[in-house]
């Protein structure tokens, strides 16, 4: 049985402080500054706590998602967003999309799609924040969840660029993707289409973090099985 937005909303406030509270940050403890100059910790506990801030986006991604449909998306509505004209913004990144040519992909390539995808969302999540300020009646959860998704993200490529110089020994790198305006809403549109377009959003992001995820938890396997992973 489905669970209405006023139990989820009961739910989501009595998981909150604990998601909060078990939210490992991907500083390193054993030396004070970032993760990224934090050379002692292992390549193991490295990759541990960025599939663990993966899941977690992932997972409240879900919820916010959940909660953004069902408060300002009407059933017909819903059946129509395909068909709303908006494409995802990561639509055009060169990152496979099938089940067999994730799993033939480098180790390398995945840590950097994970990254371009990481990176192609920091900004449409700060406009995302921007433009639930301006609806009526807008949950507080809902505004909590994607402030809070939108820092623990600059928190994962933080984690993602640790884990690529440290598995892959890249001392510098550079992803051109994000500078090319993936992310570009430069008219105001009405109040319908904002809603349309910002569900479309939650619903895109809410695919990319289950590809980030799984990405990750792909280059863990192979990590401990390198022929056995699907």
């Amino acid at each position: 049985m489905g669970m209405t937005v006023i139990q989820r909303g009961v739910w989501g406030l009595l998981l909150w402080p604990y998601i909060l509270t078990v939210s490992m940050p991907l500083d390193c403890k054993e030396e004070p500054g970032s993760l990224t100059r934090c050379p002692s910790i292992s390549q193991e506990k490295l990759l541990d706590r960025v599939i663990h801030h993966a899941e977690l986006i992932y997972r409240v991604s879900e919820e916010s998602c959940s909660l953004f449909e069902e408060m300002f998306i009407p059933l017909p509505l819903r059946l129509q967003s395909n068909q709303a004209g908006f494409a995802c913004i990561t639509k055009t990144l060169p990152i496979p999309s099938s089940k067999s040519e994730i799993e033939q992909m480098s180790d390398k390539w995945l840590l950097h799609s994970v990254l371009m995808l990481v990176q192609s969302w920091i900004e449409p999540l700060v406009y995302l924040q921007t433009t639930l300020d301006h609806y009526d009646h807008a949950p507080e959860m809902l505004v909590n969840k994607t402030k809070w998704v939108s820092e623990k993200l600059v928190s994962l490529e933080q984690g993602v660029v640790a884990l690529i110089k440290k598995m892959l020994d890249e001392g510098t790198f550079t992803t051109t993707y994000n500078e090319q305006g993936l992310f570009q809403y430069d008219t105001l549109p009405d109040m319908l289409e904002s809603v349309m377009r910002d569900y479309t959003l939650l619903s895109c992001f809410k695919k990319d973090a289950h590809k980030m995820e799984t990405f990750l938890k792909l280059l863990k396997c192979r990590q401990a099985d390198k022929y056995n992973c699907a």
